[in-house]
């Protein structure tokens, strides 16, 4: 619409260099009304757990949708790795420490994830903080201690903890509860110790 506009009223290069001040500002504007969407729909989540039928959960995936299809392909997909990611996600909930590096923006209720000081979550985590049983919906943190990393395309399941410094190898898998001490290496779907 507005390139469209710029070009039949000033010409393709007008267009063209104003460009990508218009896709930045579309791009921040998507993430601010998913930010305003995910407070206005479920508000500050905490660990719980709610029927499958309920009210929270309806608005809560309208919200994700939000997220999936207003501001990851105008904004997150682009600021993937960046300190504007983290801003956005502390905005959404997340505690990010200092020098966090995220390249995901699959963090389902962000209110729920800590991200400690110099941590690593790479391209393709889905950092999963609720887990649907026998119909219930129940959810609980994921904490990636100070200089934790989660490799790229993992998985952590609601309840999990990866200690200070440790690391969990590529396309792993942290299940439900799993606490994985600082200082170590794992790998593998469950995490297992990387030898």
């Amino acid at each position: 619409g507005v390139l469209q506009a710029l070009t039949i009223t000033f010409g393709i290069w007008w267009a063209a260099l104003a460009g990508g001040l218009v896709l930045l500002a579309a791009g921040a504007i998507a993430g601010v009304v998913t930010v305003l969407a995910k407070w206005l729909l479920v508000g500050r989540i905490r660990a719980s757990e709610f029927p499958l039928w309920s009210s929270f959960v309806w608005r809560n995936e309208l919200a994700d949708t939000f997220v999936e299809t207003v501001a990851a392909p105008w904004f997150a997909r682009g600021a993937s790795g960046t300190p504007v990611m983290n801003l956005w996600l502390r905005g959404l909930g997340a505690t990010i420490g200092r020098g966090s590096w995220c390249e995901t923006y699959w963090l389902p209720e962000a209110d729920l994830v800590t991200l400690g000081e110099g941590s690593t979550v790479n391209r393709g985590c889905v950092v999963q903080t609720h887990l649907f049983h026998d119909r219930i919906m129940r959810m609980d943190s994921v904490v990636l201690e100070p200089g934790a990393t989660l490799g790229p395309h993992c998985v952590a399941l609601p309840a999990a903890r990866v200690g200070a410094g440790a690391s969990v190898g590529p396309a792993s898998l942290v299940v439900r509860g799993d606490e994985v001490p600082g200082s170590t290496r794992w790998q593998g779907n469950p995490v297992r110790p990387w030898v």
